[in-house]
C-alpha cells in the first residue's frame, strides 16, 4: 500500500529535519511500488498537502489492482522528442515522409513541442488544429495533416507512456464538398484540342490521362510493359519531389500501394494504337536503370510534373482554357460512369483509396440517377395512388350477400 508522510519529520538528511509543528506546511510525500510485489520498483512524490498526497497514492494503488498502472516517468518525455522517436520508426514514402517532417516543424513543435506528452490535453490538441486554420490551411489540408498527429499519441497510449489520448475528442473544420464541378471536366473537343497543341513527343501522356484515367505522374512514368493487350498496368509514378535518397526526380510506388504493387484499367484499342505509334514514332528511354521508359526530357533526365506543366501552361494560354493536368482524369470519369460502368469498377480504374472518394467525388455524375430514384417511388406508390383516387377506404365494405343474410 501507498504511505503518506513528511520527510520534514522522518528524514534526517532533509534540510528541515527534525521538524516539531504539527502543521509545519512542509511537502508531503507519498511511496508507493510498481506493479509487481516487492520486485516492483519503488516510486515517490511530493505535494503542498497531504490529501493531494493520499489522493495519488490511492490512484497508483488503483490503477495496479485494475491493471492500468502506466509508469509517470515515461510521460515526461517531450512531444518533440516522442515525435522524433515516434517517426523514426515509421516507414514512409519520401512525399509522405517530407509532409509530415513539414507538419511538425511548422504547426507541432511550435505548438506543442515543450509540453511533456502526458501534460498534453484535449485542448493543446485542438491547438494545433486551430494554428493550421488561423494559417489559412483548407479543411481538407488539415485534416490530412493531423493523421501523423493522431497516430503519434495513439502509439504513446499504446507503448504505455500515457493513459489517455488527448486527440479522441479533436473537432476538425467542416470540409467542403469534394465533388469535381462540371466545368472542370474538359469536354472531347477540348481534349482533343489541348493533345493538338502539346508537342508531339508528349502528346500521348494527354491520352493516358482521359483515355485511361492515370494521374499525371503515372503518365510521365509509363513504361512500354504497360501495355498489355487490351488493359493498361500502371506500374509506378514519376515525381519531382525526391525519394528520400538524394535524388530530386525518381520513379515511386503507386499512391496508396506498396513497392511493387499495380492496378490495371482499360484499354481501348484508339488509345493501344496511340501507344504503339509513340513507340515507332520517339522509341523508348532508359533513365536512373530503369528501360522502356515512354517519356524522358531532351536532356535524358525523367520527365516529371514540372517539365509537362511547362507545356500545359502555354496551351492553356493559347486556348483560353483553365484546366489542371489532373482535370483530365475527370473526362476518364465522367464518360465512364455516362456509359454505365459502375461506381465500384471506375473507383478501381483510378486508384482511389476507397470507393467512398470516389462516390464523394463523381457519384453526382451518375447518369439518370434522378430519374431512375423518381421512377421508383412512383411504382412503389402506384397501388396506393389508385386506391385514394378510387375514393376507397382503409375498411372493405361488407359483400352484400352477408348484409342481406343478417
Amino acid at each position: 500500500m501507498a504511505t503518506v508522510f513528511q520527510k520534514c519529520k522522518t528524514d534526517e538528511t532533509n534540510k528541515n529535519y527534525p521538524c516539531e509543528g504539527t502543521r509545519c506546511g512542509h511537502p508531503w510525500t507519498v511511496r508507493y511500488r510498481e506493479p509487481g510485489g516487492r520486485s516492483g520498483r519503488q516510486r515517490e512524490k511530493s505535494f503542498p498537502l497531504k490529501k493531494q498526497a493520499e489522493a495519488h497514492g490511492n490512484q497508483m494503488e488503483n490503477d495496479k489492482r485494475a491493471g492500468v498502472y502506466l509508469d509517470p516517468e515515461r510521460g515526461k518525455i517531450t512531444v518533440q522528442a516522442w515525435w522524433d522517436e515516434w517517426l523514426g520508426a515509421q516507414v514512409l514514402r519520401p512525399n509522405t515522409l517530407r509532409d509530415y517532417k513539414g507538419f511538425a516543424s511548422n504547426y507541432l513543435v511550435p505548438t506543442l513541442g515543450r509540453k511533456t506528452i502526458a501534460g498534453v490535453t484535449p485542448n493543446d490538441a485542438q491547438r494545433v488544429v486551430a494554428a493550421m486554420a488561423e494559417a489559412g490551411l483548407m479543411a481538407s489540408t488539415i485534416e490530412t495533416r493531423v493523421i501523423p498527429m493522431k497516430a503519434m499519441f495513439k502509439a504513446a497510449v499504446d507503448n504505455d507512456r500515457i493513459g489517455k489520448d488527448p486527440c479522441r475528442t479533436l473537432k476538425l473544420p467542416r470540409a467542403a464538398s469534394t465533388a469535381v464541378d462540371p466545368d472542370e471536366i474538359p469536354t472531347l473537343v477540348e481534349v482533343r484540342r489541348i493533345a493538338d497543341e502539346i508537342p508531339d513527343a508528349y502528346r500521348l501522356n494527354v491520352w493516358l490521362m482521359a483515355g485511361a484515367g492515370l494521374r499525371p505522374s503515372e503518365a510521365f512514368g509509363a513504361s512500354d510493359d504497360c501495355q498489355r493487350d487490351d488493359v493498361y498496368r500502371v506500374y509506378r509514378q514519376a515525381t519531382d519531389k525526391g525519394d528520400g535518397k538524394g535524388n530530386r526526380k525518381a520513379l515511386v510506388p503507386l499512391k496508396h500501394r506498396a513497392e511493387g504493387d499495380y492496378r490495371e484499367t482499360p484499354l481501348a484499342g484508339w488509345l493501344a494504337d496511340e501507344i504503339t505509334q509513340h513507340k515507332a514514332e520517339h522509341g523508348t528511354r532508359t533513365v536512373g536503370g530503369t528501360s522502356g521508359l515512354l517519356f524522358a526530357t531532351v536532356t535524358g533526365t525523367l520527365f516529371t510534373h514540372e517539365n509537362f506543366f511547362h507545356h500545359w501552361q502555354k496551351i492553356m494560354k493559347k486556348l483560353e482554357l483553365s484546366y489542371k493536368p489532373h482535370h483530365l482524369r475527370h473526362f476518364f470519369a465522367s464518360t465512364m460512369l455516362a456509359a454505365g460502368c459502375s461506381l465500384l469498377e471506375v473507383s478501381r480504374w483510378l486508384g482511389h483509396r476507397s470507393i467512398r472518394i470516389t462516390a464523394d467525388t463523381y457519384g453526382h455524375l451518375v447518369p439518370d440517377s434522378w430519374n431512375r430514384g423518381r421512377k421508383a417511388m412512383e411504382d412503389a406508390m402506384k397501388p396506393q395512388l389508385r386506391v385514394i383516387e378510387g375514393g376507397a377506404t382503409d375498411q372493405p365494405e361488407a359483400p352484400e350477400e352477408s348484409a342481406q343474410a343478417v
